[in-house]
């Protein structure tokens, strides 16, 4: 069964860049058909998705994150990462990634991490 673990600081500084990495064991981040995403829950909100990486290692953004969100990864050590730049406060918040499944048209969500909490202040 696969599992995720988000890890990256907790504190992060108005403006700086935030980076979180998602490690996967029991399944590897190239498998055909699967994807890994991020997603966030701003307070009082629903969940709000950010972007995914695929198999291939091709990547896709929300349009309202797209300016200053990437997504990468690290084959080798099977993790994939994110990085928002330019952060505000409206960026603290709780972060999951996701595993995704690719049927040929839609993506599915089949496995998450448990979420890192992420604080914005100076």
């Amino acid at each position: 069964q696969v599992q995720l673990q988000e890890s990256g600081p907790g504190l992060v500084k108005p403006s700086q860049t935030l980076s979180l990495t998602c490690t996967v064991s029991g399944g590897s981040i190239t498998t055909s058909y699967y994807a890994w995403s991020w997603i966030r829950q701003p307070p009082g909100k629903g969940l709000e998705w950010m972007g995914v990486i695929s198999d291939d290692g091709s990547t896709y953004y929300s349009p309202s994150l797209k300016s200053h969100t990437s997504i990468s990864r690290d084959t080798s050590k099977n993790q994939f990462s994110l990085q928002l730049s330019s952060v505000t406060p409206d960026d603290q918040t709780v972060y999951y990634c996701a595993k995704l499944y690719y049927d040929g048209q839609y993506y599915h969500f089949e496995s998450w991490g448990q979420g890192t909490k992420v604080t914005v202040s100076s």
